[in-house]
């Protein structure tokens, strides 16, 4: 069978693994749920103890099939259960898990199957397993195949009882755990190479960051286990024992809010815009009385948010506003979100700063954190009672971060990557000899510590008069605005910035052309007013539809394929320019 690269070893069965950190979680004796799964009657509980005899019958069972210690292990499915606990499985015996997102291309699903030399692969469904139709791995599982796997696991663990254990303590700190292919916004995936002590310590980092995770939790987890972000949370589940409650679906959020009712809600922006944009749309809609009371409740979160922000607890005459304002506005925008959320959390890509003002003026806490694959998902995070709106928050403990004299962040830590998988020449471009990973980031530190993202180093635009000029500022800026749903500026080696706008549907249904093209041109001379000259959009135009997965514009966490965009819309950029 095919083989990841050799990895040193710590002792057997010593250190930080994600073994460890599943069986330190299950021996804990927690008493909630493990796990909340939704089924044809509802939602289900799932204990600890039921999740930890699965996950012991599926490595025993893939150690029946004949799947060893640094074999690679494909998984291409949805958030679920099944994910979940299979992933685990493959920790325990020291197999590489080889994530695939669900929603993925045929031709780019059997790539990650194929670079990653998987032996096995689990599939959710026969849909999924006609993706990689023609792929030569030799045991393909589908979630209807798990219930056979857990059977053979019993089977072996009843004539070899020992045969896990001695597959666990074969698994050391520095073997690899899973490899996370990059979204590829600039070409094919790299595949990172994450070891046990990676996910270990990025765990761990919670036990010092104050409030942002507690046992009793409950957490609603969309985010694709494919991703960083997502896995992160999963794997955070068993070390801090909060419930995790899986919705495979993204589009069925709304819905599932107020049943789960969750406590943390982790969430790329998009998310996050979506809501702001209804709530901005229903706010306009609001007169009379009810927008005095609008204002005043807004006024009163403004103020209160203000003071929060300073650590400082609030007068007791701005408490009462404050209460007030809660029972008369706030709950009902919370109640949206299920009634008790606690904190929410933004990554993958930039949240606009007005949008986090926004939800912590309605009394919701979104803190931002930022990071990469290639050092295990996070290097800073705002935290629930140290927070910067517009800022991804301090270097998380034991993290070294700094800028170069260009501006580029890099990190250093015991999270950072063995490197990408079959590409020592990558591998060498971002990791230096002294373990400083070079982000692609460009930001700064300000001197109470809090980090500060400008842009992606390779998306900055210089125009041809020089200027540097960053897109993602100007993109977020536009987004704020509920008519706009999707924004690329454009501008680089170009006499002067443009942009190419989407429109919400529901926004912009009673528009006519010339009124929409006004009303877009009020926004944007709104982003203009506080840019300096080099930096404001000149021209602008609105495109038919929005930019999709389907056309493979974005990636699974909704980032913009900016190269991709660009050629698809080529034209419409070149009109921009035209005289």
């Amino acid at each position: 069978m095919a083989k990841a690269p050799p990895q040193p070893s710590a002792r057997a069965g010593e250190g930080r693994t994600i073994g460890r950190l599943w069986r330190d979680g299950v021996a804990a004796g927690r008493t909630n749920a493990a796990y909340l799964v939704e089924g044809t009657d509802g939602w289900t509980e799932i204990s600890w103890d039921e999740a930890a005899r699965t996950v012991d019958e599926l490595a025993n069972g893939l150690l029946a099939l004949g799947v060893r210690k640094g074999d690679a292990v494909g998984i291409l499915a949805q958030t679920s259960l099944e994910w979940a606990l299979f992933d685990f499985a493959l920790g325990l015996i020291g197999a590489v898990g080889a994530a695939v997102y669900a929603n993925s291309s045929p031709k780019d699903a059997r790539y990650v199957l194929e670079h990653s030399d998987a032996v096995a692969v689990l599939v959710e469904n026969e849909e999924q397993r006609a993706k990689i139709a023609g792929a030569q791995i030799p045991h393909v599982l589908t979630f209807a195949d798990l219930a056979g796997l857990r059977e053979r696991g019993r089977e072996l663990a009843a004539k070899q009882p020992n045969a896990l254990a001695e597959a666990e303590a074969a698994v050391g700190e520095e073997d690899l755990f899973t490899f996370i292919y990059t979204s590829g916004t600039t070409g094919p995936p790299k595949g990172c190479m994450i070891r046990h002590r990676n996910y270990y310590e990025m765990a761990g980092c919670v036990d010092h960051v104050d409030s942002f995770a507690f046992s009793d939790d409950t957490m609603l987890l969309y985010l694709p286990l494919a991703h960083n972000f997502g896995r992160l949370m999963h794997l955070l589940g068993a070390h801090v024992g909060y419930t995790i409650a899986f919705c495979p679906d993204p589009l069925r959020i709304a819905e599932v809010l107020p049943v789960v009712r969750p406590t943390i809600l982790p969430s790329v922006p998009r998310l996050y815009e979506k809501v702001h944009t209804a709530l901005q749309a229903q706010f306009d809609l609001t007169h009379g009385v009810k927008r005095r009371l609008l204002d005043f409740a807004l006024r009163a979160g403004r103020q209160a948010s203000e003071v929060r922000q300073q650590g400082r607890p609030l007068r007791p005459g701005l408490a009462l506003r404050h209460r007030l304002a809660d029972r008369l506005v706030y709950r009902k925008v919370k109640n949206r979100l299920g009634g008790r959320l606690r904190l929410g959390v933004s990554g993958g890509a930039p949240l606009a700063k007005e949008i986090g003002e926004l939800f912590h003026a309605l009394d919701i806490l979104i803190i931002e954190g930022w990071g990469l694959t290639e050092c295990t998902t996070a290097a800073s995070v705002n935290r629930p009672n140290r927070f910067r709106f517009g800022s991804v928050g301090p270097a998380l403990p034991n993290f070294e971060v700094r800028a170069t004299e260009d501006g580029e962040l890099l990190i250093r830590s015991e999270t950072v990557f063995a490197g990408y998988y079959k590409d020592e020449e990558a591998t060498r471009e971002v990791l230096d000899d002294d373990g400083w990973l070079r982000s692609g980031d460009v930001g700064s530190i300000d001197e109470d510590g809090f980090i500060h993202i400008t842009d992606r180093k390779k998306d900055i635009l210089v125009t041809a008069g020089g200027k540097n000029v960053a897109p993602q500022n100007l993109e977020n800026a536009l987004k704020t605005a509920p008519l706009v749903s999707q924004a690329l500026v454009v501008g680089d080696q170009r006499p002067y910035v443009a942009a190419l706008i989407t429109v919400d549907p529901e926004q912009s249904q009673d528009l006519g052309p010339e009124e929409l093209t006004e009303r877009i041109q009020a926004i944007v001379d709104e982003v203009n007013a506080d840019l300096s000259r080099f930096e404001q959009i000149k021209r602008f135009t609105i495109l038919p539809r929005d930019f999709s997965a389907d056309e493979d514009e974005v990636t699974p966490t909704l980032k913009l394929k900016r190269r991709i965009v660009a050629e698809h819309f080529a034209d419409e950029i070149e009109a921009l320019y035209s005289a």
